[in-house]
């Protein structure tokens, strides 16, 4: 009888602390979000349910709630939590451009066990000191140095493709094995060869880990029973894998590092050539932070970061390019002219790559801006609010987290007319009615590091591609499943014809 007492006397203060603490938050957050326009909460599932399917259908679900309740959006996540997903020109401009908003929104968090406290996910002092002794890595003379390295891979690229062309050949797979192939050389210093398989444990366990983040993302299960579901499971033997490549990649470079130099006799040739070769991992094996190397915790957040960013995104970006030039005979041709006249008739399908000769294909450049218009490799991201903000008329609280979502942003006809069309054109005069209204690499000072190199390396890939190739639709028909996991991919794949010129 007296443990039966105890019981409802703990439920009833349990229950009056809850109440408490719901009140305290309705009152101090009374002065907060007042006109912004959302759909009621469901009892304390929010409006998770609308999201329950996942990514397959998040996308089309934003535009839905774009739609109908405006720019600025205010979504609960939970009866108590909540965010505001956001489209507004002006509001990202904001977010953008201040220095005071640079902190990752919480869903961040679950990248941690990951990519531990690299850049993506680091913030604060420790994010602004990585920034800067990381950033000269990617200045344009160390970068010109990775064409070769394209061009190379790409010819090994081309190989695998010449193997498995048809009307109907499943492209993401063998892109994304390419992709794998240039991060680990240009800028790890290590060859892997994974283009010699038909697929990598690597990029297999990268997917599962997306997979699994999105999951959580939409879970109604508590962080706290996390431990306990299958999915954490999952996600430590994915973590497996991606670690284990990862220390294999980092313990392979410091043993060519060490051989150069008990073997090139003081040669500083010798020296120039094996920094120069990986500018990134290099840089993050020597450099100093108040006067102390990297740790090896440190080392590993930043290369699982890089490989990750520096090989999924850029190989979405141009998987769903090569889809474009397929599906776009008149874009594919005018591209294709553009190579012909860049390297003329003879041995157009073996021709060097150099810098110079990248820049100048200034219409496939506009196909890559239109496409990452349309399928932007990074469809969201979130950033948390450093201080109170009062945006037209309505007051945001320090802490509330933003969502941003280029996807919606790039396809809405005020900042890009007819926006379902592919009309590369659009960029040859662009002005945006915002300059921050298409970001397909985020913006301000939390942009992405490595976009020129991204850049650099879809231009030499499509490139050779329409060099040694007609594109053109799968046959039978095939339509792609978008899905927003992490990074934006087809769940069904991207297939295409593909016949050697």
């Amino acid at each position: 009888m007296g443990a039966t007492m105890v019981l409802l006397i703990a439920i009833v203060l349990l229950g009056l602390i809850c109440l408490h603490c719901f009140m305290k938050k309705l009152k101090d957050t009374s002065k907060y979000l007042k006109n912004v326009p959302g759909k009621k909460p469901f009892l304390f599932f929010g409006n998770q349910l609308d999201f329950r399917h996942g990514s397959t259908v998040l996308l089309d679900m934003l535009a839905d709630i774009k739609k109908k309740y405006g720019n600025t959006v205010l979504i609960h996540d939970g009866y108590f939590s909540w965010f505001v997903f956001n489209c507004d020109n002006e509001f990202n401009e904001l977010l953008y451009s201040s220095s005071a908003h640079i902190e990752k929104g919480p869903q961040y968090k679950l990248f941690r066990k990951w990519l531990g406290n690299g850049l993506l996910t680091s913030t604060g002092a420790h994010w602004k000191s990585h920034r800067k002794v990381i950033t000269p890595s990617f200045h344009f003379s160390i970068l010109k140095k990775f064409v070769e390295v394209f061009d190379r891979v790409g010819n090994n690229f081309m190989e695998k493709l010449y193997k498995n062309q048809g009307d109907n050949v499943e492209i993401s797979n063998v892109t994304s094995l390419y992709a794998l192939d240039v991060i680990c050389e240009a800028t790890m210093g290590v060859k892997i060869d994974a283009l010699k398989e038909d697929n990598s444990p690597y990029i297999c366990n990268i997917k599962e880990m997306c997979t699994i983040i999105v999951q959580r993302i939409f879970s109604f299960i508590h962080p706290v029973f996390y431990p306990l579901t299958w999915a954490n499971f999952r996600e430590r033997s994915a973590l497996k894998v991606i670690h284990k490549h990862v220390d294999k990649v980092i313990d392979d470079r410091i043993q060519e590092r060490n051989y150069w130099k008990n073997n090139s006799a003081g040669s500083d040739q010798d020296d120039f050539t094996m920094k120069t070769r990986s500018a990134f991992l290099d840089l993050l094996l020597d450099v100093q932070i108040d006067g102390k190397p990297l740790s090896r915790a440190e080392l590993k957040d930043e290369v699982n970061t890089f490989m990750f960013e520096g090989h999924d995104t850029t190989s979405s970006a141009i998987a769903f390019s090569i889809l474009m030039l397929a599906t776009h005979p008149r874009v594919q041709e005018k591209a294709y002219a553009e190579q012909r006249s860049i390297f003329g008739s003879e041995n157009i399908k073996n021709a060097p790559m150099t810098y110079t000769i990248l820049n100048e294909m200034k219409y496939l450049e506009l196909v890559m801006k239109e496409t990452l218009r349309l399928y932007p490799s990074v469809p969201y991201f979130s950033r948390t609010l450093g201080h109170d903000v009062e945006f037209k008329g309505n007051l945001y609280p320090k802490g509330m987290t933003m969502g941003l979502v280029p996807y919606i942003c790039h396809r809405d006809p005020e900042n890009f007319p007819n926006p379902e069309e592919f009309i590369p054109e659009r960029f040859e005069n662009y002005v945006g009615k915002s300059p921050f209204a298409y970001t397909p690499f985020s913006a301000g000072q939390r942009n992405c590091i490595g976009q020129k190199f991204a850049q650099l390396e879809i231009l030499s890939t499509l490139s050779k591609i329409l060099r040694n190739f007609r594109l053109g639709p799968a046959y039978p028909e095939h339509k792609i499943q978008l899905a927003a996991e992490i990074i934006l991919i087809s769940k069904n794949g991207i297939r295409i014809s593909l016949k050697a010129r």
